[in-house]
């Protein structure tokens, strides 16, 4: 195992820092309204620092993106990991969502328009979800619990019903996570349309 001297130490504790500043501002202001330089002070950091550890905002957006995404992989392993069902993994996937749902929002309205690296890294957040739900579909599409679907059909069905809901929170709920609120109607309607019994776990 490599051990980080105390200068590379020092380096990661900026970049972490910088990470963590983007993310808040990102989630509060907009990711598209955020410069790095607005997040070199936030964070406490010298502008041309931060420019050394991000080139640009985009290696930022990507860098921010690729922690958020880490961190709901890991949740989403955790919670529908075993031979998990359709429903556990769907519960998993909005309890590691709404954890931080601010910044989701902002990745849902504004990844469209966001550069390459950054739309990239995004993918990843989907890529979790994707493996766990087309494993859960499958077993249950064998076992005739629910309907012969395509699984991109079946994926794409979700991320659209989730993010609708999350683009226009506002509407939905105002003043508190969508997620949270709507999240277990969400999926009972979901499950529904897949032909399987919102009281089966």
């Amino acid at each position: 195992m490599t051990t980080l001297n105390a200068r590379d130490r020092r380096k990661q504790a900026t970049r972490d820092r910088l990470i963590r500043a983007a993310h808040r501002r990102f989630a509060r202001h907009g990711i598209l309204a955020t410069r790095v330089t607005d997040v070199a002070a936030a964070a406490g950091v010298a502008h041309g620092t931060a420019f050394l550890h991000f080139p640009t905002r985009d290696h930022l957006v990507a860098a921010v993106i690729k922690h958020h995404s880490g961190q709901i992989a890991l949740r989403l392993h955790d919670m529908a990991a075993g031979g998990a069902s359709v429903r556990s993994v769907l519960q998993a996937h909005l309890a590691g969502l709404a954890e931080d749902e601010a910044f989701y929002a902002r990745l849902v309205m504004e990844g469209p328009l966001l550069d390459d690296p950054a739309r990239t890294t995004l993918l990843g957040i989907q890529s979790a979800i994707s493996i766990h739900l087309a494993a859960a579909a499958e077993r249950e599409m064998a076992t005739g619990r629910m309907r012969i679907i395509p699984i991109s059909f079946l994926f794409n069905l979700w991320i659209g019903l989730i993010h609708h809901h999350v683009a226009h929170r506002d509407l939905f709920a105002p003043g508190e996570s969508v997620l949270a609120s709507r999240g277990p109607a969400l999926i009972d309607q979901f499950l529904r349309l897949l032909s399987i019994q919102p009281s089966e776990n």
